[in-house]
């Protein structure tokens, strides 16, 4: 069953027009790579997504059409954002980070601390004092604390020590296998996203150009629209 829904999207910032077309569709349990070059309408469609960018054609999700809605009452259907730049409150603790915008249900401090034990122990640190990894924690640990529906990771990995990327990837492993999370993924790193992804959509130029099984994802392809 269809979880997320959007059909030929279009988004502009200003004059300047990001989307011309995208189509995409996640089921429930799913989790699928958005894929595309810097530049090429990733970010902006979670903008869209997520509403805080006002765009037209036809979003769906669980049900729900969200074109109208405000960025707070689309997140309160279950859009649960991990943003570029984790985006942590500097000035809380992990505690409250965690807390802040945390929603009932099964995910809760103690749950989001199994999966990163550094912010059990951190707890009471404020989040500026955390490194990069740490804080990428805490941003998923905050999303997840809002219990969504579909978890969206925007660049979770970027510019992480590569022992903290395995442990980010380990822990999305870990919420495909034991959550039943539908996940929305932008990243680079296209080993890691084949060993977790189910399908995946490629973006250029601000418009879907490819989508299909991440075990279609040749290296043809991946030269085509992605590679350098």
């Amino acid at each position: 069953m269809s979880l997320l829904t959007i059909s030929n999207v279009t988004a502009s910032y200003g004059a300047s027009q990001a989307l011309f077309g995208v189509d995409l569709e996640i089921a429930e349990g799913e989790v699928l790579a958005l894929l595309g070059r810097n530049g090429m309408g990733k970010s902006t469609t979670v903008k869209c997504i997520c509403r805080m960018l006002s765009s037209t054609g036809a979003l769906t999700f669980d049900g729900h059409d969200l074109t109208r809605l405000p960025s707070h009452r689309a997140a309160r259907l279950g859009l649960g954002l991990v943003p570029e730049g984790r985006r942590c409150f500097g000035n809380l603790t992990v505690l409250e980070n965690l807390i802040a915008a945390a929603r009932s249900g099964h995910w809760t401090f103690e749950r989001v601390t199994e999966f990163f034990p550094r912010l059990g122990e951190r707890r009471n640190q404020h989040a500026s004092s955390l490194s990069g990894g740490e804080q990428q924690m805490l941003a998923i640990g905050r999303a997840l604390m809002t219990n969504p529906k579909l978890l969206i990771l925007d660049e979770a990995t970027e510019g992480l020590a590569p022992i903290i990327r395995q442990e980010i990837w380990s822990v999305i492993r870990k919420l495909k296998a034991e959550s039943g999370l539908s996940i929305l993924v932008i990243d680079k790193s296209i080993r890691e996203l084949k060993e977790v992804c189910d399908s995946a959509l490629i973006l250029e130029r601000g418009k879907t150009v490819w989508s299909g099984s991440i075990t279609d994802l040749t290296d043809d392809i991946t030269t085509t629209y992605i590679g350098v």
